[in-house]
């Protein structure tokens, strides 16, 4: 029996409120979406969004379905304790839940949290010089980025104040020796974050191909100028919509033609 087997939860008799289900679809096409772009990593890493409400639950994969199985319904809610909320077909991962659990408690702002295990990701969170500015994608996120030393697998509940207390207030981190992370508000501004990360080592890898000593490192003036740019207001020629909305919205409809079903 899979997650797929039970009715949608909009339509049981333990339907959740309008406002989770539309979580629930957007945390269900960011699965989708990063098996699409190769980010899975069969049953393991994970995607969580937090429950809108009073209560602080979470939501993650469970923990037996492939990123392009997960829908809607199929998602576990679970709280900051370790306990799953209602009732599902499977468990989830535990260490997805470690580091889940330590940003959504730590940080109000983080209502999704993406985190993989890329081939690319991985080789330059074991990078001793980590994320390097040798292009615009990497200059970037580099103002925003933290590390964690690796710790073993997130299975001890006490490595949480340290991954949070290394995370700060950044919005991209490298967990070293281990994989990537990001988080935003919503599911646009997650998704925005986590592919500028995993294309920025992606282009590293690529680039250090060629060997380190060939490698042109960004002018300082203009790493400062990129951290200067990075905040600034968008010209009216630009449209007033946000930057983030408008990238979730696009890949959405990519979601929608090449993984349909994520909504059920």
């Amino acid at each position: 029996m899979t997650a797929f087997a039970h009715p949608p939860l909009r339509q049981a008799s333990h339907a959740v409120s309008a406002e989770e289900w539309a979580v629930r679809v957007d945390l269900a096409a960011f699965y989708r979406l990063a098996a699409l772009y190769g980010w899975d990593d069969l049953i393991a890493t994970h995607i969580s969004a937090r429950v809108p409400g009073p209560a602080h639950h979470f939501l993650i994969n469970p923990f037996g379905l492939m990123f392009d199985e997960v829908t809607a319904s199929s998602l576990v809610k679970v709280d900051l304790d370790g306990r799953l909320v209602g009732e599902n077909a499977y468990g989830i991962n535990y260490a997805g839940f470690v580091i889940h659990s330590a940003i959504h408690a730590a940080r109000p702002d983080a209502l999704f949290i993406a985190h993989f295990h890329s081939p690319d990701g991985m080789a330059v969170s074991a990078h001793a010089e980590g994320l390097l500015p040798l292009n615009q994608r990497a200059l970037t996120v580099i103002p925003s980025l933290s590390y964690h030393d690796y710790e073993g697998i997130a299975l001890e509940l006490d490595e949480r104040e340290r991954l949070v207390a290394d995370l700060g207030e950044t919005n991209f981190m490298l967990l070293r020796n281990h994989g990537t992370l990001a988080l935003g508000r919503t599911a646009g501004a997650a998704w925005g974050r986590i592919y500028q990360l995993e294309s920025a080592c992606t282009a590293q890898v690529r680039t250090l191909s060629i060997g380190r000593e060939n490698v042109l490192i960004a002018p300082k003036e203009a790493q400062d100028a990129v951290r200067r740019q990075v905040g600034r207001k968008r010209l009216p020629v630009e449209g007033g919509r946000d930057i983030h909305e408008l990238i979730w919205e696009a890949s959405l409809r990519k979601a929608a033609r090449l993984s349909p079903g994520f909504d059920a």
